[in-house]
Parts: C-alpha cells; structure tokens; sequence
C-alpha cells in the first residue's frame, strides 16, 4: 500500500471534550461467585473481566446527564449553544420519551434537537457518523454525542454465561465544525441482518387482540458467544481493513485502536491480525465489563484524561456487535 504524503480529512471536526460517567456500585467475579455458579478463575481468563459497575438508583438517562453536565463544564460551552444531542443505547429509560430527550430537558438545552440512535455494541461508531453527518451538512455548528447503558436491566442474573459480561456506563463526545485540519479521515459502516439472531434482547410480547401468532415476551439479553466471537475475529479485520485503504493509511500509521469492549481475546486477536503491539489496543473491561455503546466512549476519556490521546494522533475507533453491525472511523485528532 503507497501511503499519503497528506492526509486528506473527510470532514473537518474536532473533539471539543470528552466525559465518562460510572455508577459507583461494583460487582466483583469474586461476589457473582455468591450467587451463581463461576469464579473469577472462570470468568477472566475466557473475557479479561474482573469486575463490572451497575446502578443502584440511576437509569440511563442519569448517566447520560451526569456526562452531558461533565462534557459542557469541561469545554466552557453553555447548553443553548447545543444544536443536538445525540444518545446511542440499548437500555433507554423507555420508548417514549427516547433518552435523548430527556437528557436535553435535564440540560435545559433549549435550543438542541434530540434523537436515540440504537446500534447496540457498535452504537459509539455509528453514533459519530451521524453526528459527523449532521455537523458536516453545514446547518449545524456543535453536537453531543453520548453512548449510555444500563444493561444490568436487560440480563437475567440467574444466566451466568451473559451475566458476568455486561456493566453500566456511559461515556460522550462534544463535536464542532472547524477550519482546523483534523477530524474524520475515512468510516467503513457495515450490517449483517442475516445473523442478528446471535445477540438478542428487549422482545416485546404482541398482545394485539386481533394477532394471530402472538410472541412471548423475553425481556433478557440472549448471546450465542461463540458465532458472535467467530463473526469478530473474521468479519471486523475484513472492515478495519477497508477504513484504512480508504484513507490510504498502513496498519502501523494508526496510533491507537479503540476497539469496543467485548472479550479481551477478540482484542488480541485484532492485534495479532494487524501485526500491532497490543499496547495500540487498549483495553479497560477488566474493570467495567461490556458496556456496549458506552465502552469506547469511557475508554476515549479515559485516554485522554491519563494523556495517552492527545492532538496529532491518528485514532481508530472499532464498533461490533448486536445488529450484527460492524463500524469503523478513523480520525486526525
């Protein structure tokens, strides 16, 4: 592959500020041992988990907001200069109202539009296409991007091969318009309809007096690991791959991939597959779990608060999961 002597941007945006919120309450492998077969012999090994983060007295939206509130304090931006608030996540607080508006009403955000974006586990990366879209139309000047979950409402704790993967979490992004040369470099979205029935939750039952085959409801989150682990390791280098001959980048000029937060095996094996130092793949599920659309969010602010992402860096960001869907995007920070 001939690399650039330039990179061109695709869209000119910048990462104004970064937040992450997590609930205080933390289950250990140890204390899941008290109430279900397993250990933490059992459970890292096969996932890298040691603990996970879940509500006590919040919901989806408090996460949310705690970052909304974090993200405006840390870039000096007031709420009415919002043009929309974006929330990607599984677990709303209900359908109607959709998080996102209740996030912008918790705000006072008076000025923003707000939508829900459900793509599961790749939610963080299809939720920066959309908001990269809307800002790069040119109507729209600043966005608010927050992936949130609360999925210890969605397992059955009695299940112990989904129970011990998930966390709650929420982590964002503030986007604006800008004349600087950084932003989104190349994106690659890509879904896979044919195999969604490997990561199910939330089915409703159709009570409809007039149905004739009613469905039963099944509120819990049912995963087949291994063909969602095999779908990982074989579909995501594939669209890694096409995001990075997109924006005439080698493996090696990436700095960073921060890939979603599912198996800490399916992280090294991305690495093996790229022949990168797994130091370019960070990871942080050993203490949050799989927090789905909230995972790359919490790691990016993470990074960025300890100084290990920085302006200059080219970054990757790697979404998979439920849907199935894949999404990669690549930035010039």
């Amino acid at each position: 592959m001939i690399v650039k002597d330039r990179i061109e941007i695709l869209e000119n945006l910048k990462i104004a500020a970064t937040a992450r919120y997590i609930p205080e309450r933390v289950v250990s492998n140890n204390e899941l041992s008290t109430i279900m077969d397993t250990s933490d012999e059992w459970i890292y090994p096969r996932t890298g988990i040691h603990n996970r983060h879940v509500v006590t007295d919040e919901n989806t939206s408090d996460l949310a907001t705690h970052v909304a509130q974090q993200l405006l304090e840390k870039s000096g931006w007031s709420a009415d200069e919002l043009d929309f608030i974006i929330i990607s996540t599984m677990s709303p607080d209900s359908l109607s109202p959709h998080t996102a508006a209740i996030v912008q009403g918790n705000i006072k955000a008076s000025k923003a539009f707000a939508f829900d974006l459900n793509a599961a586990c790749s939610g963080f990366v299809y939720g920066l296409s959309a908001a990269s879209a809307l800002l790069s139309s040119g109507r729209y000047r600043k966005g608010m991007f927050i992936g949130a979950e609360v999925l210890s409402k969605l397992v059955d704790w009695k299940d112990r091969t989904v129970s011990v993967l998930f966390g709650d979490g929420a982590g964002g992004v503030l986007l604006e318009q800008t004349d600087e040369s950084v932003g989104l470099i190349a994106e690659e979205l890509q879904s896979y309809g044919e195999m969604g029935n490997a990561i199910l939750t939330g089915r409703f039952a159709n009570r409809n007096a007039f149905s004739g085959e009613i469905l039963p409801l099944d509120p819990y989150f049912h995963q087949d690991g291994r063909s969602v682990y095999g779908f990982a390791t074989r579909e995501v280098p594939k669209i890694m791959n096409k995001a990075l001959d997109k924006a005439g980048l080698a493996a090696d000029d990436v700095d960073l991939y921060l890939a979603h937060q599912a198996n800490e095996r399916i992280i090294r094996s991305m690495a093996k597959n790229f022949g990168q130092d797994l130091a370019k793949f960070p990871t942080n599920m050993a203490e949050y779990g799989n927090t789905s659309a909230g995972s790359t969010a919490i790691l990016l602010d993470e990074l960025v608060e300890s100084g290990q992402v920085h302006p200059g860096m080219k970054i990757a960001f790697v979404g998979f999961g439920g849907g199935l869907a894949i999404g990669v995007q690549i930035w010039q920070l």
